[in-house]
């Protein structure tokens, strides 16, 4: 069979957009001899919708763009994932499905059967699930059919266990299929993509039969789907793989010999991590409107980072970098910052925030003056960063970018209504010994961020002679203990058996639990790890464990 695969890039809620785009899809891979067109998970309402599903209106409104979409699918049958209502007055309101097309009409649904309800799913809230996997006949071929975590229930995956032993891939291998397609709306983290593909080749041998994998791709809120959706054959051998982070859109022949050589070259976790952040800034940001972007360069690497990502996003036209020296601001962070914003060829401003911290002060010194100067006097100045910066950000109608990263989230090494005031945390998932690897890796052909910016001892300058090591222990240790606590939820007992000293252990895990409000305050953030600060992340801000 030729096979259409759509990996397309649809907007949450953004139903009649939606629908242009898979008809224009569907259009482009017929012409191509597609034999069946198949599209993502929730490809007419995007992924995820959460509590949209609850409005009155917006599953009637799915359900009418489906039948347009429908009433244009002529002899070439189509499988579109979207949402159905559940009527039979019993468990949750609605399914999540996959309609498969055919004539002008919808023929036949197939219902997810496994709810994903861990991390940032949420599934079980809104969908029924269906008790067995759906085949479908077409041109004497059978056509299993699943939906996204459908295919998870692998022993290598420990959330097999929260589905009391159901497996869809058994009953498909139990009715002899001729082929299986998965529709997937998959986010993307570190290495998820080798384990999706072995799940795939693994499907294929045990059903013996040809499997496609449709990706959804693009970002919608803090998630990212990479695409790299996959053909392969009934030996797992790859027929097709599509590329990553963009949409695209191939026909297949799934009975076609074994390919002599590899499809594409492994994936680069550098190259990944700093296209999946762009992928997920210009998605942001053109979805809820925006067209440009600020950010406060300060002369450090987070900042740095973040402007050079913003420029690959959204055009170097459309990104203004803003220095705010204060009256302890360093020379060499003022050139940096300058440095970088010519080297990105972005325009830069400076405005300078002495005057506005003086000021403050001033008003408040008939209740501060007993009381010895202290972080709350530091913290007045990145506060008065964040007013101005919000300042730019309305007069112009740019999206501002925090620039804090998974580190100092995690400890609180930020200042709330201060540096953390935005629109979006771009780096909030990745760990400073990476902001770090990915600013030598941006510098791999030229310098683009400066280079004494990467090596100066990193300095939130709110008083004379600051580093992050005065508060902090050196990052590389930090991130380990973090990527322990946050991560892997180990206790600080396990985490000094790893050789970690237990007074370093106790203030990092005392700092991560303290700034839990913190977090809830901030603005969302890219997800690109396992777990992130965020809605896979639920712990209480009031709570007394320790552990």
């Amino acid at each position: 069979m030729r096979l259409g695969l759509a990996q397309f890039n649809p907007t949450v809620g953004d139903l009649a957009g939606n629908c242009r785009k898979i008809l224009a899809a569907y259009a482009d891979l017929v012409a191509r001899g597609a034999e069946l067109v198949v599209f993502p998970e929730l490809a007419v309402c995007g992924y995820p919708p959460r509590d949209l599903l609850f409005k009155r209106r917006f599953v009637p409104d799915c359900a009418e763009s489906l039948a347009a979409i429908a009433a244009e699918i002529g002899a070439v049958p189509a499988l579109i994932g979207t949402v159905e209502p559940n009527a039979v007055g019993t468990g949750r309101p609605f399914y999540n499905c996959a309609a498969f097309c055919l004539e002008g009409r919808m023929i036949a649904t197939a219902r997810k059967c496994l709810l994903p309800t861990y991390d940032v799913f949420d599934e079980d809230r809104y969908f029924e699930p269906a008790p067995q996997a759906t085949v479908v006949e077409h041109n004497g071929q059978r056509i299993g059919i699943t939906i996204c975590e459908d295919i998870w229930a692998h022993p290598m995956i420990s959330t097999r266990r929260l589905y009391h032993g159901l497996d869809p891939l058994k009953q498909l291998a139990e009715q002899r299929c001729d082929l299986m397609v998965n529709l997937s709306a998959s986010p993307w983290h570190h290495d998820k993509d080798n384990l999706r593909e072995t799940l795939v080749t693994d499907a294929a041998r045990a059903l013996g039969c040809p499997v496609a994998y449709v990706n959804v791709v693009g970002g919608n809120d803090e998630l990212i789907f990479d695409g790299r959706s996959i053909i392969c054959s009934a030996d797992g051998s790859m027929l097709a793989r599509l590329p990553a982070f963009r949409e695209a859109f191939v026909v297949a022949d799934t009975a076609a010999p074994r390919p002599g050589q590899s499809l594409t070259s492994p994936p680069n976790e550098m190259e990944d991590t700093f296209n999946a952040l762009v992928l997920g800034v210009r998605d942001y940001a053109h979805k809820t409107g925006f067209k440009r972007a600020l950010v406060a360069l300060s002369g450090g690497i987070d900042s740095a980072l973040v402007a050079v990502i913003a420029a690959e996003a959204l055009g170097r036209e459309n990104v203004t970098g803003v220095s705010l020296p204060s009256a302890i601001s360093s020379q060499h962070s003022r050139d940096d910052a300058r440095l970088l914003a010519a080297n990105l060829g972005i325009r830069f401003e400076t405005v300078r925030i002495s005057d506005v911290v003086n000021e403050a002060q001033k008003v408040l010194w008939h209740l501060f003056n007993q009381y010895p100067h202290d972080v709350t006097e530091e913290n007045i100045q990145a506060r008065v960063r964040g007013l101005l910066m919000m300042a730019l950000s309305n007069k112009f109608g740019s999206l501002l970018l925090t620039t804090g990263n998974k580190s100092e989230m995690a400890v609180g090494y930020c200042t709330l209504y201060g540096d953390m005031c935005g629109g979006l945390a771009v780096i909030s998932d990745v760990f400073k010994t990476q902001v770090y690897a990915l600013s030598r890796w941006i510098n791999r052909e030229k310098e683009i961020v400066p280079q004494n910016t990467i090596d100066k001892p990193p300095s939130a300058e709110l008083r004379p002679g600051q580093t992050d090591q005065d508060s902090l222990p050196p990052y590389d240790v930090l991130d380990a203990i973090l990527k322990s606590y946050v991560e892997e939820g180990l206790s600080r007992r396990d985490i000094v058996a790893q050789g970690f000293a237990e007074s370093v252990v106790n203030d990092v895990v005392r700092k991560v639990d303290l700034n839990e409000y913190k977090r809830k305050q901030a603005a969302p953030g890219l997800k690109i790890t396992p777990l992130a600060f965020g809605v896979g992340r639920r712990i209480p801000i009031v709570q007394k464990y320790v552990s």
